[in-house]
């Protein structure tokens, strides 16, 4: 059974830092793709990055030049770095993975699995 386990969420000033981590367990797959999504309260759930098994990355504009998605395969643990974070990236943040790496990356409906999420408060 797949597992995602977030961590890492937190508050923080706008302009601040902060790195999301999710540990992956119960899949042996060699081509996945896995994301980060948040989802703000009354807002629908959005793509905020993803990652292929191959280290192809692809963001959303709101947070290209900011954020950076990354993966390390030895800990099966997917990252998001977060930087010069403002209010508007206030939300509550899930990984999750698309075990067939499906078009566009960012629709909800093709995530097989989702951690339980964290929170994450950028207070002006």
């Amino acid at each position: 059974q797949v597992q995602l386990v977030e961590s890492g969420g937190g508050s923080v000033q706008a302009g601040g830092s902060l790195s999301l981590s999710c540990a992956a367990s119960g899949y042996t797959y060699s081509r996945y793709c896995m994301a980060w999504f948040r989802q703000a309260p009354g807002k629908e759930r959005e793509g905020v990055a993803v990652i292929r098994s191959d280290g192809f990355t692809t963001y959303a504009d709101s947070v290209k030049g900011r954020f950076t998605i990354y993966q390390d395969n030895a800990k099966n643990t997917l990252y998001l770095q977060m930087n010069s974070l403002k209010p508007e990236d206030t939300a509550m943040y899930y990984c999750a993975t698309d075990l067939f790496c499906r078009r566009p990356w960012h629709w909800v409906q093709f995530y097989n699995y989702w951690g339980q999420g964290t929170q994450v408060t950028v207070s002006s």
